[in-house]
């Protein structure tokens, strides 16, 4: 049925979500501003605004909220290269599924963050290509970068099957006609995925459910 796959990156191919976490708590102590982890999934993984209106709503210039940026994504690039965050299972999956599908990469990562991220991961060299935040203009839950991706692989969209771990993936894969199979990471366990067409719990699972297994 499916001849290609595409996959979200964070949280389905690498673990660098709670590194993100821990570099944007650590910097928002330092200007008095708390953050959980449940305050966290819901600001930047449903919602996808960020936490740096915490900063303005207690006075913080434009150019103090630069900075504080700035020193997040310093701490994030320092944990990011101090940790092997491949998912476990991901290497294994992709090269098992690299020789049987088409596979790319749909991510609202940056290009730099990302390419971080994989330097070390080795499993790019399976995928045709990766879609970062800089080659579209409107970010998940919008269809866009699953658009951009369908046509970039140049098969109608029932043949390809969209892998996600978030519910604004989710809505961006289904409001582009995607098949869309959810594999929930540490931070989205608890969301409730409505409108997936499979809810599975690692990749593992994923490549059982195409072999028919």
């Amino acid at each position: 049925m499916f001849e290609a796959i595409l996959f979200d990156n964070d949280g389905v191919l690498v673990d660098t979500e709670g590194l993100y976490f821990r570099a944007t708590r650590e910097v928002l102590a330092e200007h008095g501003v708390g953050i959980g982890e449940e305050e966290y999934v819901q600001l930047f993984l449903r919602e996808g605004r960020g936490a740096w209106h915490l900063l303005r709503a207690r006075g913080a210039s434009e150019a103090v909220v630069e900075a504080a940026r700035a020193a997040r994504n310093r701490r994030y690039a320092d944990l990011v290269d101090g940790e092997d965050v491949l998912v476990p299972g991901a290497a294994a999956a992709v090269r098992a599924l690299a020789g049987r599908y088409r596979l790319g990469i749909v991510t609202s990562s940056d290009a730099e963050p990302f390419a971080r991220a994989h330097r070390r991961a080795g499993i790019l060299e399976h995928f045709e290509f990766a879609l970062t935040r800089d080659q579209y203009e409107r970010s998940k839950p919008d269809p866009e970068p699953y658009l951009r991706a369908v046509a970039r692989v140049g098969l109608p969209v029932g043949r390809c099957l969209a892998i996600e771990d978030s519910e604004r993936g989710l809505r961006a894969a289904k409001a582009a006609g995607l098949t869309c199979w959810v594999v929930p990471s540490h931070h989205t366990r608890a969301e409730p995925f409505e409108g997936a067409d499979a809810i599975l719990p690692d990749l593992g699972a994923v490549l059982r459910r195409l072999s028919g297994d």
